[in-house]
């Protein structure tokens, strides 16, 4: 852009700077004489008949204006006489030759000047960029942020809860940035680089900044996709310039985030689209400068990701990122301890019970726990509350899971049916002992919901059996089949509730081998780590048609089993409905009072998990 400007200015001065100054072209007569005779002409040149001159206020003529003209003097002119009139009026006159064209310093000063100074700009570039790194300067310079953080704002493993095991697992590498020299005393190498994977939220970038403010390092943070640009080399450049500056401070850490947006495996179907030979080289380089690491490098590489399983088998072998820590989503305990951590700087009222916050919130990670008690605080203070109370928790998860209340007005009969919808869901719940317990049900909207039933496990589950998937089938059966009970037709209230038991019924049978006619074999994808491109060995025709029939058989049977439960308990449902309609929000107690059915547990209702039915 700099070049381009210096050109257009070079230009510009040479075809403009250099030119005589315009002059308007006026007749001899009447122009010229009427001007001579009102004393406006200061100066003329003569050649011939030729004559140049200045005027001493400026003249328009033919569209331009100036105080320097030209004119003609016709040869049948009476020369003494004109002679006369500009001597009578202080015309100066004089016999130079014509102004044709610039003096001959003047041409070379602006003509060649400007290309010059132009030249001597480009090598003074060229300079600066050959000593920052290359041709392209600052444009190949690593963009990781260096974190230098003072004591009061280091993160440290006091501020990481609910996943010990990784904690456990990185301790040795902060006690080797501590104290390398026990460990090179025996023969030890730490390893060179760090894999964190996990679900999104758990804490892996949390894990690498306390692994670095524990071992008081210079620490370095760079997102994967910050190495890839559209020109070929930079990333690698890039990559080339981090290790060098972390090298020059060790010892440090390297963390590089979203590590699959490079590291993705390089014999993976789909590749290239224009990126592939940036991202491969940039791979190839930052695969290099680890395995340049020794013993007293004092550089440690970690990694994080969401999906270990694409990236490339070269970055996974031992002396690069030998070392892979899975950081899971937290258990009850360890969701207790986030939320203490999260709530430690809050006034908490006397009543909130964090544990029984904890229990009603499985597989929430580290940042929803965070998120919660963000939103507790800013709930407590839009109430004017002095402390966070545990009914400001409890509406602050049912916000981030539903959404905000909206604000309609149902009419009685949607409001009727709605109550039933809701009625079938919590009643097939509570009387199937295989489902999760119903801790609160709801006609309020929410999001996109007009009504929602909640439910929670007593502790927390890793792993489900048959009985309690199809619980799961059946209590989303509920909300359909109550409303074909009462009122004879079905609504499209149920486009949630079918697409959840859909893809619990076709997981049984796709994934989890829960169907003789399939049998233990993996046919479906994990959805949640699908690739855009279908894999080359994938199933059958034949086995596509088997899956879908099977999982068609479980609900259908399933939907007969709820239509036989409801039928048999339809004064329940209307005690429930009419409870709901009365209400509008039962919790735990009220929820199986209404129904007359014992609850499952006893104590205070507790606050939703992310579990509910629609």
């Amino acid at each position: 852009m700099i070049a381009l400007l210096l050109f257009v200015a070079n230009f510009w001065i040479a075809s403009n700077a250099t030119q005589p100054q315009q002059r308007v072209r006026v007749p001899y007569s009447p122009v010229f004489l009427n001007q001579a005779r009102a004393k406006n002409v200061k100066e003329i040149t003569s050649t011939g008949t030729a004559v140049q001159g200045m005027f001493r206020h400026a003249v328009s003529y033919g569209g331009t204006r100036s105080t320097d003209f030209a004119t003609e003097i016709p040869e049948f002119a009476d020369a003494a006489a004109l002679a006369r009139l500009l001597e009578d009026h202080g015309v100066v006159i004089n016999a130079k030759p014509l102004e044709t064209s610039a003096p001959l310093w003047e041409t070379l000063l602006f003509g060649f000047g400007p290309t010059l100074v132009l030249l001597g700009l480009l090598f003074w570039i060229f300079r600066r960029a050959a000593a920052g790194g290359g041709m392209l300067g600052t444009f190949t310079r690593s963009r990781a942020r260096r974190y230098d953080l003072t004591p009061s704002e280091r993160v440290t493993f006091a501020d990481v809860a609910g996943i010990d095991e990784a904690k456990d697992e990185l301790a040795e590498v902060v006690d080797f940035l501590r104290n390398p020299g026990r460990y090179r005393a025996l023969g030890g190498r730490i390893p060179r680089g760090v894999l964190l994977s996990g679900p999104p939220g758990t804490g892996k970038t949390l894990l690498a900044r306390a692994v670095a403010g524990e071992a008081g390092v210079p620490f370095y943070s760079m997102s994967a996709s910050e190495f890839v640009e559209m020109i070929v080399g930079v990333g690698a450049s890039r990559a080339r310039d981090l290790f060098a500056e972390a090298k020059r401070a060790a010892p440090a850490i390297i963390f590089i985030d979203e590590l699959d947006a490079i590291g993705r495996s390089r014999a993976a179907a789909g590749d290239g689209f224009g990126g592939h030979d940036e991202r491969e080289q940039t791979l190839n380089q930052i695969l290099t400068e680890m395995d340049g690491f020794d013993g007293s490098t004092g550089v440690i590489v970690i990694g994080a990701t969401n999906r270990p399983e694409v990236l490339d088998p070269a970055l996974l072998r031992p002396g690069r990122f030998d070392r892979r820590i899975v950081v899971q989503p937290p258990d009850r305990l360890g969701r207790e301890l986030i939320l203490q951590v999260h709530t430690r700087g809050m006034p908490l009222a006397p009543g909130v019970d964090l544990g029984r916050l904890a229990a009603t919130t499985p597989g929430m990670v580290g940042a929803d726990l965070a998120n919660l008690a963000n939103e507790a605080a800013l709930l407590a203070a839009r109430r004017r509350h002095e402390r966070i109370t545990m009914a400001d928790l409890s509406d602050s998860l049912e916000r981030i899971v539903l959404g905000a209340e909206r604000k309609i007005v149902l009419s009685a009969a949607d409001r009727e049916r709605t109550a039933y919808h809701e009625a079938g869901h919590a009643l097939v719940g509570m009387l199937n002992p295989h489902a999760d317990p119903v801790r609160k049900v709801s006609i309020i909207p929410r999001g996109v919901a007009l009504g929602v039933t909640f439910a929670a496990p007593e502790a927390d589950r890793f792993s489900h059996d048959e009985e309690y998937l199809r619980a799961k089938i059946q209590v989303a059966l509920g909300g359909r089949v109550a409303e074909e009970i009462v009122y004879g037709v079905v609504t499209t209230g149920a486009e949630s509730d079918i697409a959840q038991l859909t893809d619990v019924a076709r997981a049984m049978i796709g994934r989890w081998g829960m169907s003789s006619a399939i049998g233990p074999l993996l046919v479906l994808p994990d959805r949640s780590h699908a690739s855009p491109f279908p894999p080359a060995d994938g199933p059958s025709e034949e086995t596509r048609r088997i899956v879908d029939a099977e999982a068609r058989r479980l609900v259908e049977q399933s939907l007969d089993e709820v239509h036989a439960l409801l039928v048999a308990h339809r004064p329940q449902l209307d005690a429930l409905a009419t409870a709901l309609m009365d209400h509008e929000t039962l919790d735990e107690t009220e929820v199986y009072a209404a129904a007359r059915i014992q609850g499952l547990t006893n104590g205070q209702p507790l606050a939703p998990r992310p579990e509910e039915y629609g």
